[in-house]
């Protein structure tokens, strides 16, 4: 359990403090001169709203909502739209920097983008999501398009969430698919989309243990986090032949050193609305599932989850990271010393945008792939990028973390020379 002084040293440290301090420590091992660097650390443009909703029982309350695009030099603005009590300016900036950064280090042709609405979604009915989502986008449609800006879905946020929006884009645009992604596949969504980011951590799951020397068939893998990312990530990691000894969501966890089934696991929270209480398994809370005994975490929940006062008592070896941001600086320093591998998460969690971009793609040329092809591109692109991180993480002697900035800043800093920026 996390000490009332570490929850402290988690709050100062926080998402936009991360974001900052991970592209300062790149700019300046690649000599960026200042110009440039204050450049890339300033957001293109910042958009807050107020989005007035009548709810079901006919009082009327206003939510606030944001859109951060962080730099759009190598393409169209990218990055989800969450719903979270915890949404604000800060976060959003942060998290639209790490898309920047995401989508380079895997060179697809975007730039970063956030959005958010500071809300408590299980608090709310879904005719008053829809009017909610629908107020929003109606509200920042003029910054966003298949050319400027394309939102996807991202925590509390789904493919239905993506339909309100591409349905009131439409009605001001005209029939737009390629101006959000994330969709279902009868309006434009591609195969594989839904299990992308899952995917792209279990093809990194597999590609470190390589680098590592480890057996998949011997690996034991704490997943925190039952979402969309996480549990897609462990069904997959499990199809590996990894053994998922340990699972939480946002009500707590279960673990079984025997491992759990993660179809049998998915059923029980189906039933239940949790994992806590699953048959044959210890419950332990999310902060106990970080340092429980395993060889391999992937964090898939929220960020910062990782901090000074946690690290020194994970015992994982390697460290996926699925969810945005869950590791901060001092949790890095320690793991680094206790020669913890971790895989950072701009490039981990980056096969959801990276199918986005496919998606993206068939919408504009109005094609079609089928989901082989979706998942063959996705591990070639993915893979391509961990060996380039993990090649110069090599060669210079540092972290994954610091080469996945490195290749990611250097790219964006040099389409902003070539453009003359």
């Amino acid at each position: 359990m996390a000490t009332p002084g570490a929850a402290a040293q988690q709050v100062h440290e926080s998402a936009i403090e991360i974001t900052r301090g991970n592209f300062k420590l790149a700019a300046e091992r690649l000599g960026l001169d200042k110009d440039m660097q204050l450049l890339l650390s300033t957001p293109f443009r910042e958009l807050r709203v107020e989005i007035p909703v009548r709810m079901d029982d006919g009082r009327l309350q206003v939510f606030i909502g944001y859109r951060v695009q962080h730099n759009g030099v190598r393409g169209p603005a990218k990055g989800g739209i969450r719903y979270h009590p915890n949404v604000d300016l800060d976060e959003v900036r942060a998290l639209a920097a790490a898309m920047t950064w995401k989508t380079a280090v895997v060179n697809i042709p975007f730039g970063g983008a956030k959005g958010g609405v500071t809300c408590d979604p299980s608090q709310m009915s879904q005719k008053e999501l829809e009017k909610m989502t629908r107020k929003f986008t109606s509200r920042i449609h003029l910054i966003l398009g298949p050319y400027r800006d394309v939102p996807a879905p991202d925590v509390n946020t789904n493919a239905q969430t993506m339909t309100w929006l591409f349905d009131e884009y439409s009605s001001a645009h005209g029939y737009t698919p390629a101006c959000c992604t994330g969709k279902p596949v009868d309006l434009g969504g591609s195969l594989g989309r839904e299990q992308a980011t899952g995917r792209g951590v279990s093809f990194m799951v597999r590609e470190a243990a390589k680098d590592l020397g480890l057996e998949l068939g011997k690996l034991r893998v704490c997943v925190q986090g039952f979402g969309n990312v996480g549990s897609n990530a462990a069904l997959l990691i499990e199809q590996l032949g990894c053994k998922i000894v340990g699972i939480s969501d946002v009500k707590g966890g279960v673990y079984s050193a025997k491992g759990l089934p993660v179809e049998e696991v998915l059923v029980h929270m189906k039933k239940t609305g949790s994992v806590v209480g699953f048959p044959g398994g210890e419950s332990l809370t999310n902060e106990e599932l970080l340092e429980a005994d395993c060889d391999v975490l992937v964090p898939a929940a929220l960020e910062c989850v990782l901090h000074g006062g946690n690290a020194a008592r994970v015992k994982a070896r390697l460290i996926v990271e699925g969810a945005n941001l869950p590791t901060t600086p001092s949790a890095d320093e320690i793991l680094h010393s206790k020669g913890v591998m971790v895989v950072p998460d701009i490039l981990a969690n980056a096969g959801g945008v990276t199918c986005s971009y496919f998606e993206w793609a068939q919408n504009l040329q109005q094609v079609f792939w089928e989901e082989a092809h979706v998942n063959s591109e996705l591990d070639k692109i993915m893979v391509k990028a961990y060996r380039t991180v993990a090649d110069r993480a090599k060669s210079e002697k540092v972290q994954l973390r610091t080469a996945a900035y490195e290749v990611a800043v250097e790219r964006v800093a040099r389409a902003e020379k070539l453009r003359g920026t």
